[in-house]
């Protein structure tokens, strides 16, 4: 994991130094908007933070740097006020509300294609339920049929079980 701190501070490198030894992360310092730009093209970061009195100083830049971090997570500190430990506890906090809405949002993914599924299993048992009723039906089709049922009785109960039975834990 890594971390872009962009300001134009005197000792932005030392500070890196004590935050990223702090956090257990790389930490990379650009001094202005050109050094940040290359850096995001280079690699992919977890966090960028960027100096307030950068961001008011020239907000096009500061909006250009957000736009190209991807999924980083932006970060707007005033570096002359803050001291590293201020900074620690604003990226250690901003990487935990990431871990937890990106939790969330697995849930949430996995509870949509249980429900997906559930629905078209539902509907493949009861149509191959209703297939097998036909009276017309010759012998080889409805032995088919009764696996098409068998199998999609077999995948409701998997999916009706408990997550911790199928062997899925709960994210």
């Amino acid at each position: 994991m890594s971390i872009l701190m962009v300001t134009g501070i005197e000792g932005a490198r030392n500070c890196a130094e004590v935050v990223g030894t702090q956090l257990g992360m790389e930490v990379e310092a650009a001094s202005g908007r050109r050094e940040a730009l290359a850096a995001l093209r280079l690699r992919e970061f977890h966090a960028v933070v960027i100096d307030e009195t950068l961001a008011e100083c020239d907000p096009a830049a500061a909006d250009k740097i957000c736009e190209r971090a991807g999924l980083a997570i932006p970060l707007q500190i005033n570096f002359a006020v803050s001291g590293a430990a201020r900074l620690v506890r604003e990226i250690r906090a901003a990487l935990h509300r990431r871990e937890r809405e990106q939790a969330l949002a697995r849930r949430a993914a996995a509870v949509a294609i249980e429900t997906e599924l559930k629905t078209t299993i539902a509907g493949l048992l009861l149509h191959s339920q209703l297939a097998l009723t036909g009276s017309e039906i010759p012998a080889p089709v409805a032995d088919r049929l009764r696996v098409v049922a068998d199998l999609a009785g077999s995948l409701r109960q998997q999916l009706s079980a408990p997550r911790a039975a199928r062997g899925t834990a709960a994210v």
